[in-house]
């Protein structure tokens, strides 16, 4: 019996299940196997609902072309058309077995059913025509082009299906973002209109704000206006009281003044007056003893030797006596060296500062006020003073405002001013030439102050005279009394050492060397380089040469012998040859080592020229740097008033 090939048209797996079924199963194998897909497929369905077969499966082979969902189709081999009549008729016989088509539409799995799952389907028997190779290659061929016809329209289908998705997206991202950019601009306008609204309120608010500190500042300034009127009117009243009071305290000051000096004019007329009486008896007596001695002589001539010896021994006694009434004369007017005009200003600046001092104690024992907040104060700005253009002006703008203040005298603001710049030279960071400036400022303001600082000055310094006191045994009990008398300072019962004296003496010498070099425009300087002169050549002509006046001259010409070689040229260069050859050699000649090293001190400023160069800190700073001080070039000029 002629074989026959039976052709397949499924793929063999469908998601890893066995489709294409064996040849020799048997209905219940092949109804066991259709339960077990239905609960392959059941279990791996995610949602529980029943599954209907809408569309029949489709299937593959293993080179991925796509199978007929045809039954099997049988066809027979050319072999098999040359049997015998009686095999074909078997054959026939064999062809004529059913088909049987696995078709799945109608299959529903229902899970209310607790029996087992029963399957149903229609089976569909298809008979196969005897035809040719031919036929079937070309009916499978138009099935397979309407399979291939159908997948196209289903793909253009879903092209259009997924054109129009995306379309749709499209739209609604654009609607999406318009409503989003519609929703900014919402959110935009009300955060403006918000912000325009607070500004408004803020506005507003301040106006309110402002308006209301308008009034409180106008009714402010009406009351201020009150009260300083008032106080105005009180003050004038006040000073008004105590100018009468100052004009009468001065007045009776004056009076008390002006009888103690006709008080002292007079003792001192009287004291003339007696020595002067003393001095025509004590000439006369030695007059008349001369004219006894010789009447006595004339008439002894021819006398006995012891006569003559016992005359000479009575005439000698009172010729040793007038001799001795001489020296002593001599001897008190040589202590003191000094010019006489020196001495003349000494005593009147003297006598002011006493008959000012004298008032002032009488002030403040007749007043309830309390003046020492004033002296500390002025004590103060005297310490605060540095060598700055700006810090030289304000002190001393304030000390012309504490001297002409009315709540205080001026004599007592004077006399402190006076006494405190003085005593300031001891201190270790005096600024010489800045306080200079500082006294011209002040003094060129209240002149009468100048006389008084001199007068402090020559109590503190005799040199500032000039002027020199001599030792002598006869004039002095003791050498501590000439100490005390020069100005030796005396602590705890000892006097200070003779090193201790020249520091001071030299801090003193300078200020008042810096002093008479001052020099500003516009400000007049009443003791300036035309006293300094003066003092130079009183100094020379009458000083002797020794430890102070060597002290005091050097201190002298390192603070102000730049302006008076500037301001004198020669005869200030006459002034200095004098002392190289004259003063020097005075000094050389004491043969005192301790002398040596201010000779040589004087000896260097003279022949090195130094007079030519501008002292350190003679030129006010500008003002103060945080690391270095810069000099001008150029002396300060028209900055203060």
């Amino acid at each position: 019996m002629g074989a026959f090939k039976l052709a397949l048209r499924c793929p063999q797996k469908v998601h890893d299940i066995v489709v294409d079924p064996e040849p020799n199963w048997s209905f219940e194998s092949l109804s066991s196997e259709l339960h077990s897909l239905e609960k392959k497929l059941h279990d791996s369905c995610s949602v529980p609902v029943p599954f209907t077969k809408v569309q029949s499966r489709e299937f593959w082979n293993r080179k991925g072309v796509k199978r007929s969902p045809m039954a099997f189709v049988m066809s027979l081999s050319n072999e098999e058309t040359e049997l015998s009549e009686s095999e074909r008729e078997e054959d026939h016989d064999l062809s004529m077995v059913t088909a049987k088509r696995f078709n799945c539409d109608d299959l529903y799995m229902s899970d209310s059913d607790s029996s087992d799952y029963e399957l149903a389907f229609d089976a569909q028997s298809y008979l196969m025509d005897e035809v040719g190779l031919v036929e079937s290659a070309l009916f499978e061929r138009s099935h397979e082009h309407h399979l291939q016809v159908q997948q196209e329209d289903i793909r253009n289908q879903l092209s259009a299906i997924e054109t129009e998705l995306m379309t749709e997206q499209e739209k609604s991202a654009s609607a999406f973002a318009r409503i989003e950019k519609y929703r900014e601009a919402r959110k935009e306008l009300e955060r403006k209109l918000d912000t325009h609204y607070q500004r408004k309120i803020a506005e507003a608010l301040d106006n309110h704000l402002t308006a209301i500190q308008r009034d409180h500042e106008l009714k402010s300034q009406i009351e201020e206006r009150r009260i300083r009127s008032d106080a105005a009117h009180e003050e004038a009243k006040r000073k008004e009281r105590a100018f009468h009071e100052e004009r009468s305290r001065q007045e009776r000051a004056r009076a008390e003044a002006e009888a103690k000096l006709r008080f002292e004019e007079a003792k001192m007329a009287a004291v003339e007056a007696e020595r002067r009486a003393a001095k025509e008896a004590a000439e006369k007596e030695a007059t008349e003893a001369s004219k006894r001695i010789d009447a006595v002589a004339s008439q002894q001539e021819a006398a006995k030797p012891q006569l003559s010896a016992d005359s000479s021994n009575m005439n000698l006694q009172p010729q040793g006596s007038g001799s001795n009434r001489t020296k002593k004369s001599q001897t008190t007017g040589d202590v003191v060296r000094a010019a006489q005009t020196a001495l003349t200003l000494e005593q009147g600046r003297l006598l002011k500062l006493k008959e000012l001092e004298e008032a002032n104690r009488t002030l403040i024992m007749t007043s309830n006020m309390d003046f020492s907040n004033h002296e500390r104060h002025i004590s103060r700005l005297i310490r605060q003073i540095r060598g700055i253009k700006e810090n030289v002006r304000v002190k001393a703008s304030e000390l012309v405002k504490i001297l002409k203040n009315p709540s205080c005298p001026q004599s007592i603001s004077v006399a402190a001013f006076a006494k405190k710049v003085v005593s300031h030279c001891e201190s270790p960071d005096n600024a010489v030439f800045a306080c200079g400036h500082v006294i011209v400022l002040v003094t060129s303001q209240v002149p009468q102050a100048m006389d008084l600082l001199l007068a402090e000055f020559h109590r503190a310094c005799i040199y500032t005279v000039p002027k020199h006191i001599v030792y002598s045994k006869s004039a002095f009990e003791s050498k501590e009394a000439y100490y005390k008398d020069i100005g030796h300072r005396e602590d705890g019962g000892k006097l200070e050492s003779v090193k201790d004296y020249l520091k001071r003496l030299e801090s003193y010498m300078k200020l008042y060397g810096a002093l008479v070099q001052t020099e500003v425009q516009g400000v007049p300087n009443i003791h300036g380089p035309k006293e300094g002169w003066a003092w130079l050549a009183r100094f020379l002509n009458v000083l002797p040469a020794n430890m102070y006046t060597a002290v005091a001259l050097n201190a002298f010409l390192q603070t102000a012998g730049f302006v008076l070689f500037r301001k004198y040229k020669s005869q200030f260069t006459k002034m200095l040859h004098i002392i190289l050859n004259d003063f020097l050699n005075a000094l050389r000649e004491r043969e005192d080592s301790e002398l040596n090293p201010i000779i040589l001190e004087i000896q260097s400023y003279i022949e090195d020229n130094k007079f030519l160069q501008e002292p350190e800190g003679r030129s006010l700073q500008g003002q103060l740097l945080s690391s270095v001080m810069v000099p001008e070039s150029e002396p300060s000029r028209g900055y203060y008033y």
